[in-house]
This record gives structure tokens, C-alpha cells and sequence, in this order.
């Protein structure tokens, strides 16, 4: 079982974000992600949305490092995706 974070990409707020996955359980998602004192508001139905400020932090901690291509493929392999048809029926 593996944390996986991307590349910060994504701008919003003034500042990039990137992704926060695990490729086994969402329970060890979100004790990695309080750990790191990133909030659950931050959590989007199958990930993490983490600012680059603190991506160095999150690799010092254990995540690994992918682009966003592998982090996907992870994800969707892990059975823990959600898709846009899903999210908007929940």
C-alpha cells in the first residue's frame, strides 16, 4: 500500500495544488492526511487536494512522488476511484 501524490498543477487561490491518493484503503488516506495536518475539508471523494507548499513535507512523510497519469492509474486499479457519474449521484 502506497501514499501517491502528484506534481502541483492545478492553480486555484493564487497558489498550485496537486493530489493526495492511496493506491489500498481511504482509512489510511485520511491518517496520513491528519498527520499532515491537511483538513478533511480538503478531501474530494477520492482524494486529497494539498497545496505545492507543502509537498515536500508529504514526500518527507512517505507519500511517493508520480505524475499525474500514474496516479491515476492507481487510483481506477485500486477500485477506490470515483468518476463524475458517481460524484454526481452522491
Amino acid at each position: 500500500m502506497s501514499i501517491l501524490v502528484d506534481t502541483p498543477r492545478w492553480p486555484a487561490h493564487g497558489r498550485l495544488w496537486a493530489h493526495l491518493v492511496s493506491d489500498d484503503n481511504l482509512d489510511e488516506l485520511h491518517a496520513f492526511a491528519a498527520r499532515n495536518g491537511i483538513p478533511r475539508r480538503g478531501f474530494d471523494f477520492d482524494h486529497y487536494d494539498v497545496p505545492e507548499e507543502i509537498l515536500e513535507q508529504l514526500i518527507a512523510d512517505g507519500a511517493s512522488l508520480v505524475d499525474s497519469h500514474e496516479l491515476t492509474r492507481r487510483l481506477i486499479a485500486s477500485g477506490l476511484r470515483v468518476t463524475m457519474r458517481e460524484r454526481r449521484g452522491r
